[in-house]
């Protein structure tokens, strides 16, 4: 149905490297569908393009019931016709496979596809994120879509990457994910005496004697007042990382259909930065380049998404990644959708490549005329005009980037700084019963991100399982869990003279959330220098004094009582009956200088950035420009050795200051000299290229 023959186009590969596609500069561009309209607006698509620079286009993401519109039909007419557009346009396409939402015919003929909700509904067909990933059906139907695509396309001269499926995420509970639920514990625990001891059954009764007596917990079994109160953390823990593995085992079954034809092109998928369902460490080793979509609540800070570039940076040992969606105006998912400020848009583009992006591509190229969506942010609007703000500010930015050329490409930072971010700290944490629910795990860790971003430090957000050899500080907030031999690895950090900073609720429990059966910290009490026996949790609205010397500050939520084991005090408490205790200690440790501090609770903004900056500024890593709070400074080093440096101000005010280095920014061509006056407009941008 469709003019190519079994093979596809012919034509040369598009290049790519060992950690993704490369190309003369940042692939520009974003989300296209052209099956939505008829021929007359491809051409006028094309020719607003090659006005805007766009250069690279996602297509095929939502195309599965449009691709295949039976079980035994498979039409490739309309897709053959979009990547030939491109090619004869001289475009890149990334290459989704289309397998993110079900057709309507697949979920009437194999019903077990559609998801088994935590209240135990099962769904009838609708919306998207909709299948069952233990579904055979699913898996055999998503993997031959899949190998048929690559078959096709594997050679087609417009195909730059593949994209898989599209932002995973949900989860299932229906008996075929039981099933393969107590598959995977077998896998994981071996036995039932493990399992048991594992998740502390004896507790409640729970003693299991056979695997088909386990059920997934929902809110027909373990929760009672929805997914975050549980009465067995052990087997939530379990089922949340299962649906990740699930999940991923969709993915990589695809990734397999892919490489049976193509084993060249690279494969990703688009992540959701730091997406509590899913653990992206879990994943990082099957993606051949990591790309997520970014899209930042409305009031979050500019730090948000700066943690979100840098984690994600963090899941290929700090290879470059792809931006794959952001919006060019506006949400549309939100009860409130704010649009973006005259200047935001090249901000926020610059703000990733300055994390380590190597492509910016947004959601959507033209907006779509009906759905949940028809008032989402697009490049070209409903009226297809190219003299809207977005639009000029899009082909503007576009113009920047062919400026800026391969200069940034696999371009990494070299970071002397690493934040350990742990899905299942995040899990465990906020399925605890007590202290406090209201702790949450990604506040406290942006809370020290910010600080060290707003010192000025570059910073690598890494798995527990990561070197830590490179880092001279190593921060750890609330890490619930301690696996492994992390502790091991934290006290070679200070052996050799290094800083380790952790905070309250860390080193609580083992990999199966059980307490360890000694003093908290547990494994880290060495390292600490402290005891911690009691812990007081009050509501958010009881603020208490900590005393920093001459600095006053204030916490809130928990309160830990420390006993000094060898460290000593850098701040006290000043309320209740534990005033005059510590509230964050020191403890030189190794012999070379080396440090561990400990947050016992949880600190305003002013308290963490008092303790952040003392930390760093021992190490030298305290920025030039620290006493501006609203300017971000990255750099990034290229594969030549060529520094560059990042300068972006946040403000709505212009900022002045003292040039860093010696160098040209590469968007003005204006050389600066080391200390000169260099000038930030409000929401400007300066990329040095260091000389």
């Amino acid at each position: 149905m469709s003019h190519h023959g079994p093979q596809g186009p012919s034509g040369p590969r598009s290049p790519h490297g060992p950690h993704g596609p490369r190309s003369a500069k940042i692939p520009y561009g974003g989300d296209y569908n052209p099956e939505q309209w008829p021929q007359e607006v491809w051409d006028e698509d094309h020719r607003l393009f090659g006005r805007a620079g766009i250069d690279t286009l996602t297509v095929g993401v939502f195309s599965w019931s449009l691709t295949q519109p039976a079980e035994d039909t498979y039409d490739f007419t309309v897709l053959d016709r979009i990547l030939d557009r491109a090619a004869a346009e001289d475009r890149k396409v990334c290459l989704a496979t289309g397998t993110a939402a079900l057709p309507p015919w697949l979920a009437k003929k194999h019903p077990e596809v559609n998801r088994t909700d935590f209240e135990g509904r099962r769904h009838r067909y609708g919306q998207r994120h909709n299948f069952c990933p233990s579904s055979p059906a699913y898996r055999r139907l998503s993997t031959a879509m899949a190998g048929r695509l690559a078959e096709r396309y594997a050679r087609h001269p417009a195909l730059i990457a593949w994209h898989i499926n599209n932002e995973y995420g949900g989860a299932c509970y229906c008996d075929r994910c039981a099933d393969a639920f107590r598959a995977w514990l077998r896998d994981r625990h071996g036995t039932l005496d493990a399992l048991n001891d594992a998740w502390w059954t004896t507790f409640w009764s729970h003693r299991y004697t056979d695997w088909d007596q386990i059920e997934p917990p929902s809110a027909l079994t373990e929760h009672w007042r929805g997914p975050d109160h549980t009465a067995f953390q052990g087997i939530t823990l379990d089922y949340q990382r299962f649906m990740t593995d699930a999940l991923l085992g969709c993915f990589t079954a695809e990734k397999e259909a892919v490489r049976a034809h193509d084993p060249d092109t690279p494969v990703t998928t688009n992540l959701m930065g730091a997406y509590r369902p899913l653990d992206y460490h879990r994943w990082a080793p099957h993606l051949d380049f990591a790309s997520w979509d970014n899209y930042p609540p409305p009031d979050a800070p500019p730090t948000r998404a700066a943690l979100a570039h840098d984690l994600v940076r963090g899941l290929k040992d700090g290879a470059p990644f792809w931006l794959m969606e952001q919006t060019p105006s506006t949400t549309a998912c939100r009860d409130v959708n704010p649009l973006r400020r005259p200047g935001e848009l090249r901000l926020v583009t610059f703000q990733a490549i300055a994390h380590g992006a190597d492509a910016a591509l947004y959601f959507q190229m033209r907006a779509s005329r009906g759905a949940c969506e028809k008032y989402h942010g697009a490049m070209i609007g409903h009226a297809g005009r190219d003299d809207t703000r977005v639009f000029r500010e899009v082909a503007r930015l576009g113009r920047e980037l062919e400026l800026l050329g391969d200069a940034t490409l696999g371009a990494r930072t070299p970071a002397r700084t690493a934040l350990l971010f742990d899905w299942d700290s995040w899990w465990a944490l906020e399925i605890s019963d007590g202290p406090s629910r209201l702790v949450r795990y990604l506040d406290v860790v942006h809370s020290y991100y910010r600080a060290a971003r707003e010192a000025g430090a570059d910073v690598d957000v890494v798995p527990v399982t990561a070197d830590l050899t490179p880092y001279d500080v190593v921060v750890a907030p609330v890490l619930h869990l301690v696996k492994g031999d992390l502790a091991e690895r934290l006290e070679a950090v200070t052996r050799r003279g290094g800083t380790v900073l952790a905070t309250f609720l860390t080193a609580r429990s083992d990999t199966h959330d059980r307490a360890f059966l000694t003093d908290v910290p547990g494994p880290l009490a060495p390292l600490l220098g402290i005891r911690v026996d009691e812990w007081d949790a009050r509501p958010e609205d009881v603020v208490q004094p900590v005393e920093m010397g001459e600095f006053t500050t204030t916490a809130r939520l928990v309160f830990e009582l420390v006993r000094l084991r060898g460290a000593e005090p850098v701040a006290t408490y000043g309320a209740d009956f534990y005033a005059g205790t510590p509230a964050v200690t020191r403890h030189r440790h190794g012999g070379h200088g080396g440090e561990a501090w400990y947050v016992a609770t949880a600190l305003d903004r002013s308290g963490v950035d008092h303790v952040v900056r003392r930390v760093l500024a021992r190490h030298d890593l305290l920025g030039p420009h620290a006493g501006h709070p609203a300017v971000e400074t990255a750099t990034r080093v290229a594969p030549d050795g060529t520094v560059l440096r990042f300068l972006l101000n946040h403000g709505p005010a212009p900022v002045r200051l003292a040039a860093p280095a010696t160098g040209t920014d590469l968007l003005t061509g204006k050389r600066t000299e080391r200390g000169e006056p260099l000038a930030l407009d409000p929401l400007g941008v300066v990329v040095l290229r260091l000389q």
